[in-house]
């Protein structure tokens, strides 16, 4: 199975970063999950996470990575360090090229343009680095603001898979997006990605 290579240097365009998470990032998660109290809920999870829960997540990341299972990429403002948010790529199907992401912003930076921004530097990167050639993100059909995040970092909305994923004690409805390599002219592996076009709001 391939692996995700690691970020050896954040990837930068359009005044968004990302890079790998690290430990660091643990109190600035902590910090969002109690300002948000239902970013959880919109990430799929039973209850917030806790910080020792956090710490495992760090600790396999690098196996992961080497796996191929999945990679959690760290959202900050260009030429800074602070945390803003994540992206978590998983649900990886090498066989058909094609994997999941997730997004989230902590709630003060929300209304920005990370996510839709973040978003296009984690496809570019994927498509360039990890020949994938199909991305999915799935989301609940009243999140709004990810749907437009979504759709103008150039994912197309596919429809709605019904009772898709579990909510607490029931199931949710879950709209499906997806962007193909082909919708960035799929540019070969040596073109830098500042070459992909950036992102319209």
């Amino acid at each position: 199975m391939p692996s995700l290579p690691l970020l050896e240097d954040p990837i930068a365009d359009w005044g968004v970063a990302l890079r790998d998470a690290a430990e660091r990032d643990i109190p600035e998660i902590l910090i969002a999950h109690q300002d948000d109290p239902q970013l959880y809920v919109r990430l799929g999870l039973d209850r917030p996470p806790s910080g020792a829960e956090l710490g495992r997540q760090m600790e396999e990341a690098a196996s992961e990575r080497r796996s191929g299972v999945r990679a959690r990429l760290t959202i900050l403002e260009h030429s800074s360090d602070e945390f803003r948010g994540g992206i978590v790529v998983h649900n990886i199907d090498w066989e058909n090229a094609r994997a999941e992401l997730s997004v989230w912003v902590i709630p003060q930076e929300r209304g920005k343009g990370l996510a839709r921004a973040a978003l296009r530097l984690a496809a570019g990167w994927l498509f360039e680095r990890c020949r994938l050639a199909r991305l999915e993100l799935l989301t609940e059909p009243d999140n709004e603001p990810l749907l437009r995040a979504a759709a103008t970092a150039g994912f197309v909305r596919e429809g709605v898979l019904r009772d898709h994923a579990r909510r607490g004690k029931g199931r949710q409805d879950m709209v499906v997006l997806s962007l193909l390599a082909s919708d960035l002219g799929a540019p070969p592996p040596d073109v830098a990605l500042r070459s992909v076009t950036p992102p319209r709001d």
